[in-house]
C-alpha cells in the first residue's frame, strides 16, 4: 500500500523534543471595551501575567509577551478587539490575570486631556479572577471586557481616577485528538484528514504519546504511518467537539 509520509531519520530527535511543547495549552489574551461617554480613555499597559497552579515561576505567575503601549479603550467598542499577547502553559487550572499599568494613563473629556490615576494597578497590579481549567492541546481565548463607563470616576476639581471594572470571558478556540502508539520507540506520523485534505500532522514521542491539536469541531479520518515495512492504519469517523480532547486510546502499529 502506498505510504502517505516518510520520516527522515535526521528528524527523529527533533520530533521527540517538540512533542512535549505540543501538550501545552495555548492562551491568547484580547482586550475590548463597553462604550463610555468619553472621547478617549488611554491605558498605559506595561505587563500582563497569568497565575497558573501548574508553574512555579514567581509563585505561579507567568508573563505574556506583549507590546508595551497605550491602548485607547474607546477605539475598542462595538465588537472591536485587539490581541494583547499569548503564551503556553501546561494543562491545568489558572486562577487570575494580573495587569500592570504605567504612569501615562489619561482620559479626554470635552477636548481636554486629564491624567488618570490608577495607584493599585500601577503598584501591585490589577488582579482579575479567572478560575478556568485548561486542557492540554487546546487553544483558549481570554477576552478582557473593560467597562470604561464604570471604570473612570470623576473625583472633582478636574481630576479622574481609574477603578477598573473588567469582565473576563474564556472561550475554547479548537479541539484536539490524543492517544498512545504501541510499541513505543519508533516515531509514527499521525495525520488528521477531512476527505483527502490533510488538516494537520504530528508524530509520536519516545513514549508513544501523540497529540493532534488545532482542530475545528468535526469528523476526521486519522492515518498512522510508521514508514517502510509497516502498513498504514486508519481510523475513520473520528468526531471532535469544540474545547474537547478526544482520546483514541492505544493504537498498535506492527509489521
Amino acid at each position: 500500500m502506498k505510504k502517505l509520509f516518510l520520516i527522515p531519520l535526521t528528524l527523529i530527535s527533533l520530533l521527540f523534543s517538540s512533542c512535549e511543547d505540543e501538550k501545552n495549552a495555548k492562551i491568547e489574551v484580547w482586550l475590548t471595551d463597553a462604550p463610555g461617554d468619553f472621547q478617549e480613555v488611554n491605558i498605559d499597559l506595561e505587563a500582563v501575567e497569568i497565575h497558573s497552579n501548574e508553574t512555579d515561576n514567581e509563585r505561579g505567575w507567568k508573563s505574556l509577551e506583549i507590546n508595551q503601549e497605550t491602548y485607547d479603550l474607546i477605539k475598542l467598542t462595538n465588537g472591536r478587539e485587539t490581541l494583547l499577547g499569548g503564551l503556553e502553559l501546561p494543562g491545568g487550572k489558572i486562577s487570575q490575570i494580573r495587569l500592570k499599568l504605567g504612569d501615562n494613563n489619561t482620559v479626554k473629556v470635552n477636548d481636554v486631556v486629564y491624567a488618570l490615576s490608577a495607584p493599585s494597578a500601577q503598584q501591585s497590579g490589577l488582579k482579575l479572577q479567572v478560575h478556568e481549567v485548561l486542557a492540554e492541546g487546546i487553544t483558549y481565548k481570554i477576552l478582557l471586557d473593560f467597562d470604561a463607563a464604570k471604570s473612570v470616576v470623576e473625583t472633582g476639581n478636574g481630576t479622574y481616577s481609574l477603578k477598573p471594572v473588567i469582565r473576563t470571558i474564556t472561550e475554547a478556540q479548537d479541539s484536539a485528538i490524543k492517544g498512545v502508539i504501541t510499541p513505543a520507540g519508533t516515531p509514527v506520523s499521525i495525520s488528521a484528514l477531512m476527505g483527502e485534505e490533510i488538516i494537520t500532522t504530528t508524530y509520536s514521542d519516545d513514549m508513544g504519546n501523540f497529540l493532534l491539536r488545532g482542530l475545528a469541531a468535526g469528523t476526521y479520518r486519522i492515518v498512522f504511518d510508521a514508514g517502510e515495512g509497516y502498513p498504514l492504519i486508519e481510523k475513520t469517523n473520528v468526531t471532535v467537539e469544540l474545547g474537547v480532547v478526544r482520546d483514541l486510546g492505544t493504537v498498535e502499529v506492527t509489521k
